[in-house]
């Protein structure tokens, strides 16, 4: 695993272009390359808080995952959202964990996060049981979130609070 970078976008293309993979997404199909190449440039730039990263088996990019900024409100700084993707190929076998632990570790040993959110597709129980895994639980329920294949769908909005938060020494 390590630090996406814009050189990663054919890679990060081809994973978000995979048929089992993009309608758990709020893309649409046929991703652009250029597209994400762009947004990764942009998103590594001096002062983005955001955190990309990819999981790689070789040359191969098995995943991506993400940690992004809720928005510029001061007194929401303690919150990040996060994403991931892994190729169907791959699903099941430990890429997604990894990546959520790498994320959550960043989350709580270095970014200052006190909530992680996420919104998910209410049927998709594979990502479900990933997240509550990791200590994050259902917050509620938004109907009729998004179209998805002709159809429009429910999402779960889902959070987890930092285990241990960070206390001063002595305190």
């Amino acid at each position: 695993m390590r630090r996406a970078t814009a050189k990663d976008a054919a890679a990060w293309t081809r994973v978000l272009a995979d048929p089992a993979v993009f309608p758990g997404t709020l893309q649409l199909p046929h991703p652009s390359e250029e597209r994400w190449a762009a947004w990764l440039a942009d998103i590594q730039q001096p002062g983005k808080a955001d955190l990309l990263l990819v999981a790689e088996r070789g040359d191969e990019v098995l995943g991506s995952a993400g940690l992004h900024p809720v928005g510029p409100s001061l007194r929401r700084r303690h919150a990040m959202m996060l994403g991931i993707n892994v190729l169907s190929a791959v699903q099941g076998q430990g890429v997604g964990t990894v990546l959520m632990q790498a994320l959550c570790d960043y989350a709580d040993r270095w970014a200052q996060v006190l909530r992680l959110e996420l919104t998910v597709f209410a049927d998709n129980a594979r990502a479900i049981a990933l997240y509550r895994k990791f200590g994050f639980a259902v917050e509620g329920t938004h109907r009729a979130f998004a179209l998805r294949d002709g159809v429009y769908v429910d999402a779960l909005a889902m959070a987890r609070l930092h285990p241990d938060p960070p206390r001063l020494p002595g305190a």
